[in-house]
């Protein structure tokens, strides 16, 4: 949170004079998903990043200055090598099953393109009228299933 607040904070005066275009990294974790066990911190973090986006959507308008968070989940990355999962998470951990799969739009994770796409959109003047939305990435993953 202190970045995405200090990075925002001293991007505002380069922006000002001709507009622009803040986008944050964000996730489905804490303002979308809330199962995934012993990861309160991290959601919380990232429910407050997008609490700020949409202040800060509202604060910049005046300045052409739109501000937008990405929320994906599920990209093939190399996370689960840097993720330390201990014992005691494991005893606790609730098991969550989706009947079609974990990603239905596609047939596995999304791609780290696909991402870089959108945030291109958004840096883009064809995104001029988008501002103060979390935009979720993740092959339709995180919507409830009935």
């Amino acid at each position: 949170m202190k970045g995405t607040f200090l990075f925002t904070k001293y991007s505002i005066p380069h922006m000002k004079g001709r507009g622009g275009s803040i986008i944050i990294t964000n996730s489905i974790n804490g303002n979308r998903i809330f199962s995934n066990i012993g990861m309160s911190a991290y959601s919380i973090s990232n429910a407050r990043q997008v609490a700020f986006m949409k202040m800060a959507a509202l604060e910049l308008a005046r300045y052409k200055i739109r501000v937008n968070a990405v929320c994906p989940d599920a990209i093939e990355t190399n996370i689960e090598q840097n993720t330390n999962r201990t014992e005691e998470l494991e005893k606790v951990q609730i098991p969550v099953e989706f009947p079609e799969g974990d990603q239905p739009l596609a047939a596995g994770p999304g791609k780290p393109e696909q991402v870089a796409d959108l945030v291109l959109f958004l840096a883009s003047d064809d995104s001029n009228h988008i501002s103060g939305t979390d935009i979720y990435i993740d092959g339709t993953e995180s919507l409830p299933r009935g």
